[in-house]
């Protein structure tokens, strides 16, 4: 799961990860809430999700559930530090998007 930095621009996948547990899931409801909060554009396999989750859980972003994780099948939820990243990730992602309406209407010139 790559990341452009410890606390930069988040991958597609990881974003919609830490959207996803926002509520406590297990790994096939990450897999189905991701697909669904992207309308399908992100299908994650098992493999990557499982990578994504334990990179996740190293650097303190989510953490197990003990509230719903059951003998085999381990549920997932959001640290507060993993929030602070995703309320980062999306202010960051609104400052991109002001920028290029802003350019794209030709309101904003900046010289080189």
């Amino acid at each position: 799961m790559p990341e452009s930095t410890e606390r930069g621009a988040l991958t597609e996948a990881v974003f919609y990860i830490l959207l996803s547990l926002l509520n406590p899931l297990h790994g096939y409801g990450i897999m189905q809430k991701v697909a669904m909060l992207s309308n399908n554009r992100v299908k994650l396999g098992s493999g990557t999700l499982y990578g994504a989750i334990n990179t996740l859980l190293e650097k303190g972003w989510i953490c197990q559930s003990t509230e719903v994780s059951t003998g085999r099948k381990k549920a997932y939820v959001i640290t507060a530090t993993g929030k602070d990243i995703l309320k980062d990730e999306i202010r960051r992602l609104e400052e991109l998007i002001k920028n290029g309406k802003a350019l794209l209407k030709g309101g904003v010139e900046y010289e080189s």
